[in-house]
């Protein structure tokens, strides 16, 4: 065969090759096609909107046209702290984000014991199914159901108001007991499988060893799945910092940051801005709470 037919062959195969074996040769080019469509996603849509809302922060309202104009000020978030009715509601918001986040942790793990270790394959599917159940409707449905038990013709009046128990009505609490039904899931399931992973061995030597059942939960169980609780809390934390709709069901005059980010959305949008900042600042500092104590090393 001569040199000009070998040249056009192996030309020709070049230009046959499938596009894999090209993307196989090149790294590089490899994983900036990986990665173009997430970080387009990321960065182009996510972190921009957030960027932008920051400088939203930053900018004027005209008290006679409450027109919004580009400008730099600080007012908007001195007044979160100068304002005392905005602080309460910031300190507020935060005690019930971690009180539905204590209350969660310690609902699902017994909860989780009892599914990995204990219960029957049957009982451990239907567990699994009622705590999913929420997650199959929608968020609007789920406050309002919340609100049909708690109302003064719901649920609670109509099975114990024979009993002399009366529905505690609208209050806090109640806006808590309904985020900790929103977002228990969340918490539950990776408590659930971090406990299903811890060998049975553990518990029988902890028996063996003479230590009872809550101090096996406490200096056995616990160390083990604080990954997963962290996880977790994550969630239920975020979720309830952000969430306002709970709030205004069935909380009662209860307010909640998202409370003062949808009242002043249209009438002073850098306010409305600046307050979108501080569940993020609270996010974040719960992150590096948990980051010092090495939690996310471990997960």
């Amino acid at each position: 065969m001569s040199t000009e037919v070998k040249d056009s062959v192996s030309s020709s195969q070049e230009h046959s090759r499938p596009l894999s074996t090209y993307l196989f040769q090149r790294s590089r080019i490899r994983l900036i096609g990986l990665l173009a469509l997430p970080m387009t996603w990321l960065v182009g849509v996510y972190i921009v909107s957030l960027f932008l809302l920051l400088i939203t922060a930053f900018w004027v309202v005209n008290p006679f046209t409450s027109r919004v104009s580009p400008g730099f000020t600080l007012d908007n978030f001195i007044s979160i702290i100068a304002v005392p009715a905005y602080l309460s509601t910031s300190l507020r918001t935060l005690g019930m984000a971690l009180a539905v986040t204590g209350i969660s942790v310690v609902f699902a793990v017994p909860l989780g014991i009892y599914m990995a270790k204990l219960a029957s394959p049957f009982m451990r599917n239907l567990l699994a199914v009622a705590i999913t159940l929420p997650l199959w409707a929608g968020y609007l449905v789920k406050i309002l159901a919340m609100r049909l038990v708690f109302t003064e013709n719901g649920f609670i009046n109509w099975a114990f108001g024979p009993l002399g128990i009366q529905s505690p009505g609208f209050n806090m609490w109640v806006a808590i007991i309904t985020l900790t039904y929103l977002w228990f899931p969340y918490m539950a399931l990776p408590v659930f499988t971090a406990i299903r992973q811890i060998p049975n061995s553990l518990f029988d030597a902890s028996a063996d060893m003479g230590a009872r059942s809550f101090t096996t939960i406490f200096r056995v169980v616990l160390p083990l799945i604080v990954p997963a609780i962290i996880a977790g809390s994550v969630f239920t934390f975020s979720l309830s910092l952000g969430d306002y709709l709970a709030a205004r069901f069935t909380g009662g005059a209860t307010q909640m940051i998202g409370s003062i980010i949808a009242s002043n959305i249209n009438l002073n949008p850098p306010v409305a801005a600046a307050f979108s900042m501080v569940p993020i600042a609270f996010v974040v500092m719960y992150l590096m709470v948990a980051r010092r104590t090495g939690s996310l090393e471990r997960m």
